[in-house]
């Protein structure tokens, strides 16, 4: 066997080790080439990960903050701030019994003072001052003066008086949009219930955008705020605090036999209405002329709709604005769980953009969003087809 020279040898190695060497380093090169856009993928996801956290820690803050506001808001504290300004109403008010002899009632309920326009003056429930006679509004000192009503709305169970006391009496709360409101909020109510003056309540907002009868009976007050702070007769009238002393309701009502069950006006009735119950003494609501029925899903079984919510219209007042429209209402006299309707009428589904699944829905969104003589678009469901129709609002009669 030959024997190969030793010099081969260790160039072989040297150019094996080389090239080696070489290939290390382009693969090398070759690598970080192809994972820098990875890399800069991954800086940038982490750099958006780490602003997300950011925001998160920053809701979080805001979260405690508001928990820490809540844990510490001293109910003392609101007290001392609007006690001053909520009055104790009293009248009387006068019947006729059966030999023709004039007899009177006292009834008493609560007011708070605002200011409008540089103007000091108290509001109150309609209900509270109707028929009143000989009435007069006493602070917590004892002070009582008469008043004389401005304007009333018994449609929302509103009225505003104009308190002849002086002007130091006359300390005004501050009045927020109701729609700062969140279920779940802490609210005081302040008033006289049973007459037991300048008593604080306390709860929170269990529901908003409840409807209630009106005191007439023949339509509802919409938007209302539902509140677990005990309400009870001589708190009408009176204000619904929020935490920050700030009045976002009007204490008006409570179910009969229910516990922990109030309604409050919202505040944005109010600061709609006020204007008008100031200037002309009275307030025009929107008017729609109909009656309708909630629809669920027993109802929509029973019948045959496709719909599980909704209004089904069950009359319309002739040449009313929905009769004008050509709503139609229904005809089919049923009985569904002991329940009469009747089927066969249009079905609202919705206003404009808005679904409306109930009556308070219905009721709720022409109160706060229409106005008479605006036109809205509705969409019904008539004989399995939708449709739209165009309604002028009305003022209702």
């Amino acid at each position: 066997m030959t024997e190969q020279p030793r010099g081969n040898s260790l160039r072989t190695v040297s150019f094996l080790l080389i090239a080696f060497v070489i290939g290390a380093y382009v693969g090398y090169a070759l690598y970080s080439y192809n994972t820098q856009p990875t890399i800069s993928t991954l800086n940038a996801r982490v750099g958006a990960l780490e602003g997300q956290v950011a925001g998160l820690q920053s809701q979080l803050s805001d979260l405690q903050t508001r928990n820490a506001t809540l844990a510490g808001a001293s109910l003392n504290a609101l007290y001392e701030q609007v006690k001053d300004s909520v009055v104790m109403i009293k009248g009387l008010i006068p019947s006729t019994n059966i030999l023709g002899q004039t007899t009177y009632s006292e009834v008493l309920g609560s007011g708070f003072v605002i200011s409008h326009n540089e103007t000091r003056l108290v509001v109150t429930n309609f209900h509270v001052v109707d028929g009143m006679v000989n009435g007069s509004m006493a602070f917590l000192d004892g002070d009582a003066y008469p008043f004389q009503v401005l304007g009333k709305d018994m449609y929302s169970d509103l009225a505003v008086l104009l308190p002849l006391a002086p002007d130091n009496k006359l300390k005004p709360l501050t009045v927020v949009s109701s729609e700062t409101l969140r279920v779940g909020d802490q609210v005081v109510a302040v008033g006289n219930p049973y007459g037991l003056e300048s008593t604080l309540t306390s709860g929170i907002v269990s529901a908003l955008g409840r409807s209630i009868q009106t005191t007439s009976g023949n339509y509802l007050i919409s938007g209302v705020i539902q509140t677990s702070a005990p309400i009870n007769p001589g708190n009408s009238g009176g204000p619904l605090i929020d935490i920050f002393g700030r009045v976002v309701g009007i204490t008006s009502a409570i179910l009969s036999g229910s516990q922990n069950l109030g309604f409050a006006i919202p505040s944005d009735t109010v600061i709609r209405a006020l204007p008008d119950l100031i200037s002309k003494g009275s307030y025009s609501h929107p008017y729609l002329g109909v009656t309708g029925v909630s629809v669920d899903y027993i109802i929509a079984n029973a019948i045959g709709l496709n719909y599980t919510y909704g209004v089904l219209v069950q009359s319309v007042v002739r040449d009313g604005p929905a009769d004008r429209a050509g709503m139609r209402a229904g005809t089919q006299l049923v009985t569904i769980v002991g329940q009469q309707i009747y089927a066969g009428g249009d079905l609202i589904v919705g206003i404009g953009s808005d679904r409306i699944k109930t009556m308070d829905d219905l009721s709720s969104y022409l109160a706060v969003h229409s106005v008479p003589g605006q036109t809205v678009i509705f969409t019904v469901v008539r004989d399995g087809s939708t449709l739209t129709l165009a309604v002028v609002i009305g003022i209702r009669p």
